[in-house]
């Protein structure tokens, strides 16, 4: 797949409390400057900063990447999507998960099986369209091929968060040739520009220290082919030894499904995950500041 020259890649933008003007500025700069959409996680009220959006921005597409379907009732989440989806001019889609444990855990919710949970929740929501009007498309994130399949069988795109690039390609060919017209398919992809790279390398492993403790991940990542690197991280855990963790990263795992380096080296690396039919949506980290300063450095990228 071919990518234009003026290609740009979404853009994360989380709802950063007592920031959240500061973000939504960052929005319409996103848009000006010809970004291909915003992704908004569920940190700080990913609901409120969609209805923010939708008043603010006038041509760019967004969506929740994602919103934990526990955080909310589906007839609720149906209902406020209805609202977003109108106010917005059909620009606004819904992505939506099971989230991980920790965050089930600290909410204190019953789950089940992740796949029959995100059924139902999604029939339910389509239940509602009747009283509370059309929905945005959905989304679900994705790890493995189960969810994927569930994803083209009953959404309208799916979203991975911190997938191997190497990996891309048989889980492709999972989805039915039928459903790839028009299936949105991203991937969050954890991004650090700077010239010195172990340095940019350094803030991605500390970004990625809560998902290799988590089982569905370390599972993930063993089908892309990173064995030895879970079995030692997973041993290390289960002994106890958490702080070497990130020594148990090791570059071409970590360069597999991040970005760490200059803003040419992050400009073909996003450009190749689109390029592999992934459109890529940049979380951005600094070595030198926040939220703004990193995606200021994204937006000095394309300049």
């Amino acid at each position: 797949m071919s990518i234009d020259k003026n290609f740009r890649p979404a853009l994360s933008v989380v709802a950063t409390a007592t920031k959240r003007q500061a973000m939504l500025d960052i929005a319409v700069e996103a848009e000006n400057r010809g970004f291909s959409g915003i992704a908004c996680p569920s940190l700080g009220g990913t609901m409120g900063l969609c209805v923010s959006l939708a008043h603010v921005t006038h041509s760019i597409n967004y969506w929740t990447s994602i919103q934990p379907i526990y955080y909310s009732h589906p007839v609720e989440a149906a209902n406020t999507c209805s609202h977003i989806n109108e106010m917005s001019g059909g620009r606004f889609r819904y992505g939506i998960g099971v989230s991980h444990g920790p965050v089930t855990s600290r909410l204190g919710v019953e789950t089940g099986k992740p796949l029959t949970d995100i059924r139902n929740y999604v029939a339910a929501m389509r239940a509602n369209e009747k009283f509370g009007w059309a929905l945005p498309p959905i989304y679900l994130a994705t790890l493995r091929n189960k969810m994927l399949e569930l994803a083209t069988e009953i959404s309208e795109g799916a979203i991975w968060a911190n997938a191997s690039l190497s990996h891309v390609a048989p889980q492709l060919s999972e989805v039915p040739a039928a459903r790839k017209e028009g299936f949105f398919l991203s991937n969050m992809i954890p991004t650090v520009i700077d010239e010195d790279r172990d340095a940019a390398r350094a803030v991605n492993r500390k970004t990625l220290t809560g998902y290799v403790s988590l089982p569905n991940y370390r599972n993930y990542w063993r089908a892309a082919g990173y064995v030895e690197e879970m079995d030692a991280i997973e041993n290390a855990i289960n002994a106890g030894e958490r702080d070497k963790v990130t020594t148990l990263m090791s570059d071409k795992w970590l360069d597999d499904c991040t970005i760490s380096g200059s803003a040419s080296f992050a400009r073909d690396r996003l450009a190749e995950w689109a390029a592999s039919g992934v459109h890529p949506i940049a979380v951005m980290s600094s070595t030198s500041g926040g939220q703004a300063k990193a995606i200021g450095e994204l937006f000095a990228a394309y300049n």
